[in-house]
């Protein structure tokens, strides 16, 4: 990788009273030093074996500091490294926004082609979404393939997907962002279906300008959208029944949400044993799995894993994903997971409470987990616990503080409204059985007649108890 080209002083840049950069720092294309995947040791063999995309990053920074621009940028490394592509170098642009045209701006199109050449890459990643014409104008520029986040994230997606719906889903998202990209590259003229080029097949009333290639492949994208709706639509029948019969015998569901990669599907197995696919990947888990966990006082609960969130998610991805998501937006608690080892802990936390929002999830009470505690060091757990005072730390690699978050989660978890005092006959042990699952023991006694229970219940199961209903002065 390139050696380093910053200014010790680069944090200290100012905007003028027109809140316009310095000259000098935007016309700084810098490279982020650290992102290099380049293989060693490897012959060229194995090198064609592998087939891996020669990449190069770039990146506008716009806003915040260097810090959070890098962080960015190794982010979007780390995307490239899931999709299955070598990254070669890494530079950012400092602008207020970015150029409308060539997103870095045309006098630095120039220097970014230097490093492509320089480096042998095939492909760059731009660390935004690229409009059609930006991406038309720096492969025009480039001469090799450029792509941009929203396309990587989709594509990772799409390697990751394993169910019907989550392919569906993924597929749908990816027609919705290929839209408005398709290109005719001036061929859509010589390709349409009437006058001359229609053949001598067409016939008296069908020549004409007729359609091109393009407005063809238009309308089959549409057509095809249309169908994924219809389908994904009908496939979240049965999840959705599930969900209903949940909240039908009032069964409280709990949401593990977060950025990817925190430990999401780690700590569900260890809550409940579910022994869901857990890979240091990014995006590991898309399809959501849900798990019965029990409180100490035996009431029941769900718990849902579901896909993870990244900055800048895709709109496209959170629509398509929508169906799923409601996973979170329908449940009572959402238990946050945060990866306490990230560089940038805080930024995911506000990522992912930005999404949240977006589905309409934001107003359902929340259980801050700090994960990975095994990975951080002292210093960094003084820092995090000043951050997030209320916050449950836990390691779901070691198991440490896993109890206190049950504990936690059992204290949060809605209370059933009714209390009452009821004699049980011994042969309705199924109602005792269902006191214990849906509701709250506040206490048990065994009598000749009985099994006498003080509980909370919720208002169904009550009204079948009232018969068994204790008088008050006996109570």
């Amino acid at each position: 990788m390139t050696e380093t080209n910053m200014n010790p002083e680069f944090d200290d840049l100012f905007t003028d009273d027109n809140g316009e950069l310095e000259l000098a720092e935007r016309n700084a294309l810098r490279r982020v030093a650290g992102l290099s995947t380049e293989l060693t040791e490897i012959t060229e063999v194995e090198y064609r074996q592998l087939r891996l995309e020669r990449v190069v990053l770039v990146g506008v920074w716009t806003e915040g500091t260097l810090e959070d621009a890098e962080n960015s940028l190794a982010e979007l490394a780390a995307l490239a490294e899931t999709a299955g592509s070598q990254v070669l170098d890494g530079l950012v642009q400092r602008r207020s926004r970015p150029d409308p045209s060539t997103f870095i701006g045309r006098g630095k199109v120039g220097e970014l082609r230097d490093a492509v050449v320089t480096s042998g890459a095939d492909t760059v990643i731009a660390d935004g979404e690229l409009s059609p014409s930006q991406l038309r104008s720096l492969e025009q520029e480039i001469k090799v393939k450029v792509i941009d986040r929203t396309a990587l994230i989709l594509d990772i997606f799409a390697q990751h997907a394993k169910s019907r719906e989550g392919k569906a889903q993924v597929e749908l998202a990816q027609l919705q962002y290929l839209m408005p990209r398709l290109r005719g590259w001036g061929e859509a003229l010589s390709r349409q279906a009437g006058g001359s080029a229609g053949g001598s097949g067409g016939g008296v009333g069908l020549r004409g300008p007729g359609e091109t290639k393009l407005e063809t492949d238009r309308r089959r994208i549409r057509t095809k959208i249309a169908r994924l709706r219809r389908e994904i639509a009908q496939m979240s029948t049965a999840r959705d029944t599930k969900r209903h019969n949940r909240h039908r015998h009032l069964v409280p569901s709990v949401a593990i949400a977060g950025y990817t990669n925190a430990g999401k599907s780690s700590l569900l197995n260890r809550l409940t044993g579910a022994g869901v696919l857990v890979e240091d990947a990014l995006f590991a888990t898309l399809d959501p799995t849900t798990r019965r966990a029990q409180t100490s006082d035996g009431r029941h609960y769900t718990l849902s894993d579901t896909v993870g969130f990244v900055r800048h998610l895709p709109h496209q991805l959170v629509e398509a994903f929508r169906s799923t998501l409601e996973e979170v937006t329908a449940s009572d608690l959402i238990v946050h997971v945060i990866d306490g080892s990230h560089p940038d802990p805080q930024g995911q936390v506000k990522a992912v409470r930005e999404v949240l929002g977006d589905i309409g999830a934001d107003e359902v009470r929340e259980i801050l987990v700090v994960n990975k505690m095994d990975a951080i060091d002292a210093d960094m757990v003084l820092e995090l616990r000043a951050e997030w005072p209320d916050a449950v730390f836990v390691s779901a690699h070691s198991g440490a503080g896993i109890d206190k978050l049950r504990l936690v989660i059992e204290q949060e978890l809605p209370q059933p409204a009714v209390e009452m005092r009821v004699v049980v006959p011994y042969i309705r042990g199924d109602l005792v059985s269902r006191i214990r699952q849906r509701g709250e023991v506040l206490s048990t006694e065994h009598r000749g007649d009985g099994t006498v229970l003080h509980a909370r219940v919720d208002e169904a199961l009550a009204a079948e108890l009232r018969p068994f209903e204790m008088a008050a002065e006996t109570a």
